[in-house]
Formats: structure tokens, C-alpha cells, sequence
């Protein structure tokens, strides 16, 4: 056992740089698939709906945890070695893509009705009601609870520990077993993402009341 010292604490700290690129990744990748569903979600064709309510219902129903085991072990079964990123990327990417698509569905279908039928009138296709019409009023709406998402998928990123990516919660954990230290060792965990998580609530509070569409 050897004592904790600041170098270990700064070890901690500088993981946080992965868990906030494992965050972003995931993020980009999840809003390009949310965007996608939310849009076959709200589309005409019957199948498409269906399909997508059954895959928000399997990615909303069942745990992160075995979401992340699956996107790991599952590609072992088939002789693959998957690397622990890529792993957990993917299956914060689909995780976030199931829950963002909910969300912009619920968006684009708050856009009031009368702009459709504005668009309607005006004899304008459905594809360009859509891109210039539905979603950039859509995306005012959707700002800040993909805002408050991001908080929720950052914490979230501390359960790719259990597959061994080294973002800051491994880092703890790998410190941990040499110091023997695990109240201020986690305590400064909480304290790391806090400091992160915070200011971002705070911002999808203040764009919330910002970014809302008027009702008249």
C-alpha cells in the first residue's frame, strides 16, 4: 500500500478528460440517430413507427449496465476483439439515440399545428415542411433537455469502469486499490463531476426559459 499524494489525485483529475470525450462522442453519435428516429417516429409509414417504438422500448427498458456488456462481450461470441472505447461508445450512442429520439419526437410534435397546415396551404412537400418548417422551431424546444441529457449520459459514462475503459471512475478505482483511500478518493470523484454536471444544469435551465416558443 502507498500513501495517496497529489500525483495520484492529478491521475484521477486527468481521466476526466476521457469520461467528457467518451460524454461528446456519444453525443454526436446519439443526436445523428435521434434525429433519424424522432424523424421516422413522427413519418406517415406505419412501419417505420412501429420499428421505432420497439427499439425505444428495448433501449428505455433495460439497464445502461447490460447495454455496455452486451456492446463488449456480444462481438467475443463471433471472435472479435472489441476495444474498450469503441465498445462503450457504441452503447452510449445507441442508448442516447433511443432517448433523444423520444424527446425530439415529443419536440417536433409540440410545434403547433397551425404551421403545418400553414405549409399545407402554401403547397409545400413534406420533406421541406419538415427541414425548414417543423424541426428548426423543434430544435428550440429540444436544446435544453438534450442539454440536460448530456449530464445524465456523463454520469452514465462511469459504468464503462465494469469493462475496463479508463475514464475517471476506473482511474479511482485502479488508485483505490493502491492507497486504500476510498473516501477522499471517490469523495473527489463527486467533487470532478459535480463540477462538470452542475454548470450544465444550470445552462439547460437558463435555455429552457430562453429558447421556448411563444403561444400566441
Amino acid at each position: 500500500m502507498r500513501e495517496l499524494t497529489s500525483n495520484e489525485l492529478l491521475y484521477i483529475a486527468g481521466a476526466m478528460r476521457w469520461t467528457i470525450l467518451l460524454s461528446l462522442v456519444s453525443l454526436a453519435c446519439g443526436m445523428l440517430g435521434g434525429l433519424i428516429l424522432a424523424l421516422a417516429r413522427t413519418s406517415h409509414v406505419r412501419v417505420l413507427r412501429l420499428s421505432v417504438v420497439a427499439y425505444f422500448k428495448v433501449m428505455q427498458g433495460t439497464p445502461l449496465l447490460m447495454q455496455i456488456f452486451m456492446a463488449f462481450f456480444l462481438p467475443g461470441v463471433f471472435g472479435f476483439d472489441v476495444n474498450p472505447f469503441l465498445a462503450a461508445a457504441a452503447a452510449l450512442s445507441l442508448h442516447a439515440s433511443a432517448f433523444l429520439g423520444d424527446i425530439w419526437r415529443g419536440c417536433i410534435e409540440e410545434v403547433p399545428k397551425g404551421q403545418r397546415e400553414a405549409a399545407r396551404a402554401l403547397a409545400l412537400p413534406y420533406i421541406v415542411t419538415t427541414l425548414w418548417v417543423i424541426i428548426p422551431q423543434a430544435v428550440r424546444l429540444a436544446v435544453p433537455p438534450s442539454v440536460g441529457f448530456l449530464v445524465q449520459l456523463i454520469k452514465g459514462t462511469s459504468l464503462t469502469a465494469l469493462v475496463g475503459f479508463v475514464e475517471i471512475t476506473r482511474a479511482a478505482q485502479i488508485v483505490n486499490n493502491a492507497t486504500f483511500k476510498p473516501f477522499v478518493i471517490f469523495s473527489f470523484v463527486c467533487a470532478c463531476y459535480f463540477i462538470v454536471c452542475w454548470p450544465l444544469s444550470l445552462f439547460s435551465r437558463y435555455l429552457e426559459g430562453r429558447m421556448r416558443i411563444p403561444s400566441h
